[in-house]
């Protein structure tokens, strides 16, 4: 989002969900490997001259859309990177989101045009520890994740200009759709966020995409809990 931009929805919202168990694993990579991936319309966002691409596995719970309390829960993992429109509002552009719920993935390929994928995902907790398994079903490249991950460290929030607010706190999102490019807004409060340790043991998601492996360890967050609120998407 631009720098001015608030957090607050300019719409009424159309879902409102909670996000539990969110592992953010960043990898540093040169700028050039992104730009050739996005959009005509969108550069790669950086961070003291870095780009990122991030592995993120959640829960996604509470599903609701607007007056009808469906309460839908199940687990998602999404290959992002951040960039810049060219109004200069800063955003997310997923590469994939693997979500395993057969409706969910439909009406968000439908209605908000994302690149959903159907996986079998489980997800068990075992103290504080999160244990996410991922295997994309049905369309799409075979995918596979599996990972244990947890916090490491007291709970912060994240302070504009710090590497870990840049990654973290996005309230816009851009996809491409057919000859046209679309974004759409969230909205919550500031991520509750914790270093994270991770065992990583498969991650077939930056093969899948068109990615060499990045060198070097990943950057690990953790966190428990947000409430979110989303509206439609727009044609940029």
């Amino acid at each position: 989002m631009a720098e001015s931009q608030t957090r607050t929805l300019s719409e009424p919202a159309l879902l409102s969900m909670v996000w539990r168990d969110a592992l953010f694993a960043h990898w540093d990579v040169s700028p050039d490997r992104i730009a050739g991936t996005l959009p005509e319309r969108l550069t790669v966002d950086t961070h003291d001259g870095r780009a990122f691409l991030g592995v993120v596995p959640f829960v996604m719970a509470d599903i609701s859309p607007r007056g009808v309390p469906v309460g839908l829960r199940f687990g998602e993992l999404n290959l992002r990177t951040y960039v810049r429109a060219e109004d200069g509002t800063r955003g997310i552009y997923f590469y994939n989101l693997d979500a395993d719920d057969r409706l969910g993935v439909f009406f968000a390929r439908t209605l908000f045009q994302l690149p959903y994928y159907r996986a079998e995902i489980d997800v068990e907790r075992e103290g504080r520890q999160v244990r996410f398994q991922s295997r994309r079903v049905g369309e799409g490249e075979p995918a596979a994740f599996d990972a244990t991950y947890g916090p490491a460290g007291d709970r912060f929030e994240a302070e504009p200009g710090t590497l870990p607010h840049f990654l973290t706190e996005r309230y816009r999102f851009y996809t491409e759709g057919e000859r046209s490019l679309f974004y759409g807004d969230i909205d919550h409060g500031p991520w509750p966020l914790a270093e994270a340790t991770a065992e990583i043991r498969e991650n077939d998601l930056f093969r899948v995409n068109g990615f060499e492996e990045p060198d070097g360890a990943p950057l690990l967050h953790y966190s428990p809990r947000v409430d979110v609120t989303a509206g439609r998407i727009h044609r940029v």
